[in-house]
């Protein structure tokens, strides 16, 4: 084990310089160390002006010079509070969404209004009850939208609202919107998409009868009886709705089911319309989910042809290779694979045959920003970890893997948002040594027209504060592997003493929290805290997280736990030798996957750590199919991925100072969770500390919770270390 020492040297020099105490409050009521951003940015067709939604506003800015021009909505004249907005195609109309209604992690209902320009009209999409979804037509006469788990449009002509499906029913039926598993994994919500000439409606039906219920119960602050909420959540192992894929056609009021197979007990985790508007384009992911087929489906013949077929050894993870487009010319498609390694887009032809691979190497091709399918040859628009694993930059590239540039120039982390007309982009930058900066980009020789957002005011609280740096670093995993870390510490150390220090991590299965950017994650202030207190903070990257390649992600497949807590031991033996590094004093922390790594740590380390926090941590058999399966199987494929690393299992080896704080509202990592490993570590005759949140969920939102849990776990790592 060793370790980078590149900038790590600082960490023994001396520094001194005044710095202003951080608090708690600082950090999550007052928000002084909110970065500025743009959000809701919408590129006008004409590509001479994008809008963006600030202070209740819809702002229009002028490309060539970068500010606002004019006010297109005032929310506040209009009495709503806009949380979001999408223009009609033509641009003569708004759909505004108001109101927004959290039902969990990803799903809503909302109120929603088309605003006309022409007269400055103002409606109502519905007044028949609260909507989800609303998506416009591309031939802009319709709004389709999801109400109590059936599908339904509007024609905007006249504003008449149309019934799709009748048989939605909660905890059964769901038309148009997916079920809680789809949503938290397959992240999606929105389940129904317009044909491209406007006559159709696809859409996911979800039965969801045979899956088993579980119950959350709530106190409601203080009400005399609690109040129970039951809702369908598949558990490993268990059943799952049955889905299918049906057709509206609105000229003749029909619906075709498509027909994959006799097989059911699938995933589908995506489907969209190809070029033609009677060709519907799906992909079916096998229970185990290490294959994935494109089918295309004819609702002129109704017959599904199978034209493509994706398999791993392990798995393929459907969000993670999510891009699929079909092209203009209507004779190709793009998708995203990790067939070759690393994750790479790739050209199709509709038949499913490779035609180009736009991008290739010991790389990621990370995520798609734009295609300009202008010429003959178009020009894929992407991020990539090509600069390294901890970097992100923006190039382009034609389908044929020809003509690559770099456009981002500054390190760190940077993404773009392209221009109808590809003229522009808004580029975001962020570093470990720089908060976030929004610049407009000329496309053309790469030219900056403005930046419009410099956090300059945030830049300035940082240096009042005197927080430091973070020192990004690799460190040797308990396999020789280099692994992706950083070091936050105290100003003003003293060479000649020894501080104690805490290890954070996630560790889950292709999730990176190690990158050269600011933040990071919504826990960097608290570091910064913590550092401020007198203790190094450590964040890492272990083996099965992202960034890398596929064999560093999936090595861990079917053992999960080991390798991860493996390599949190072995980091903190390691740090434990360093000059400054009390070795008797060393924590180790983590929220929901980390939470589980954390308590797993302390569980096969117990002589190495002396304290550890865990938030919301979870059993693998108590979680949802599709997570668990696809890294473990199923329990009865193997029980022993499911035992072997259990914490409750390996409850009896802790010795280390534990705090386990769980949300009784979690609708994700249930309350069962902790309930099982505190009976375990009382069984096993454990002294710990365990603190509950009620109804809560899995992120314990709220100031006032937020205040009381960092302050909470800032007292226990100060009395603990």
């Amino acid at each position: 084990m060793k370790l980078n020492l590149t900038g790590l040297l600082l960490l023994i020099t001396f520094i001194s310089f005044a710095q202003k105490k951080l608090t708690i409050s600082d950090i999550y009521e007052k928000e002084l160390f909110k970065e500025e951003t743009i959000k809701s940015l919408n590129w006008m067709n004409d590509g001479q002006y994008y809008t963006a939604l600030e202070d209740n506003k819809i702002l229009r800015y002028d490309v060539t010079s970068g500010k606002s021009d004019s006010v297109i909505i005032d929310g506040q004249a209009l009495n709503l509070k806009i949380d979001d907005y999408s223009f009609t195609t033509d641009e003569s109309k708004l759909l505004i969404l108001t109101d927004k209604q959290k039902i969990y992690r990803r799903s809503f209902t909302a109120v929603y209004y088309i605003y006309t320009f022409e007269g400055k009209e103002l409606q109502k999409l519905s007044s028949k009850g609260r909507q989800s979804y609303a998506t416009i037509s591309p031939d802009n006469k319709n709004v389709a939208f999801v109400r109590d788990n059936n599908l339904y449009f509007v024609k905007l002509s006249n504003m008449s609202e149309h019934q799709v499906t009748s048989d939605g029913k909660l905890g059964s039926i769901i038309n148009g919107s997916t079920d809680w598993v789809y949503e938290e994994e397959l992240y999606i919500t929105k389940a129904f998409f317009w044909s491209p000439n406007s006559e159709k409606l696809a859409f996911y039906r979800f039965d969801e009868t045979a899956v088993k219920e579980y119950n959350l119960q709530y106190w409601d602050n203080g009400a005399l009886y609690p109040r129970d909420y039951r809702y369908k959540y598949p558990k490993a192992g268990e059943e799952n709705s049955t889905v299918t894929i049906k057709v509206y056609n609105l000229k003749d009021n029909t619906t075709q089911t498509v027909d994959l197979g006799k097989e059911t007990d699938i995933y589908i985790p995506n489907i969209q319309w190809t070029k033609n508007s009677d060709i519907l384009a799906i992909k079916r992911l096998n229970r185990l989910q290490n294959q994935q087929d494109i089918f295309h489906y004819s609702t002129k013949f109704k017959s599904a042809t199978n034209i493509l077929t994706d398999k791993s050894k392990t798995y393929i993870h459907a969000t993670y290779t999510d891009e699929w487009i079909y092209l203009d010319n209507g004779t190709h498609f793009l998708m995203s694979s990790e067939r070759e390694g690393y994750k790479h887009f790739y050209i199709h032809r509709m038949d499913g045959q490779l035609e180009y691979k736009a991008t290739s190497g010991a790389y990621n091709a990370e995520k798609l920003i734009a295609l300009d399918q202008r010429s003959k040859t178009p020009v894929l628009y992407y991020t990539s970890t090509e600069n390294g694993s901890t970097e992100r930059h923006v190039y382009q590239v034609d389908f044929k893997g020809k003509g690559k540039i770099q456009l981002s120039t500054k390190p760190g982390v940077n993404t773009a948002d392209m221009s109808k007309d590809f003229k522009y982009y808004v580029s975001y930058n962020s570093s470990a040594t720089s908060p976030k900066e929004v610049s407009l980009i000329m496309t053309k020789g790469n030219k900056l027209v403005k930046v419009l957002k410099d956090n300059a005011k945030l830049k300035e609280t940082i240096a009042e504060y005197g927080l430091t740096e973070k020192i990004m670093f690799e460190i040797e995993a308990a396999d020789k592997k280099l692994l992706n870390a950083y070091m936050i510490r105290p100003a003003n150390m003293d060479s000649t003493k020894k501080y104690p220090l805490l290890l954070y991590q996630y560790s889950g299965p292709g999730k990176q929290r190690i990158k050269n950017d600011w933040y990071g994650d919504k826990h960097f202030m608290w570091h910064q805290l913590l550092a401020q207190k007198g203790i190094i903070v450590v964040g890492i990257d272990c083996r099965g997280t992202g960034g890398k390649s596929e064999e560093f992600k999936k090595m861990t497949y079917m053992k999960m736990g080991k390798m991860e807590a493996e390599d949190q031991v072995a980091t903190a033996k390691y740090l434990g030798t360093l000059p400054f590094v009390d070795q008797d004093r060393i924590g180790i922390w983590g929220w929901s996957y980390g939470g589980y790594i954390s308590t797993l740590a302390l569980e096969t380390g117990p002589e190495v750590f002396k304290a550890g926090i865990a938030v919301s941590p979870f059993l693998w058999k108590y979680y949802d199919t599709i997570y668990s399966e696809r890294y473990l199987r199923r329990p009865q494929d193997n029980p022993e991925g499911y035992n072997e690393y259990s914490i409750v299992r390996n409850a009896g080896k802790l010795r280390s100072k534990y705090l386990l704080i769980h949300g009784t509202g979690d609708d994700n990592v249930h309350f069962q969770n902790a309930i099982a490993l505190q009976n375990e570590l009382i069984n096993q005759g454990k002294q710990f500390q365990s603190f509950y949140y009620p109804d809560k969920d899995h992120s314990l939102t709220g100031t006032k919770t937020k205040m009381h849990l960092y302050s909470m776990m800032t007292n226990f790592l100060l009395e603990n270390l």
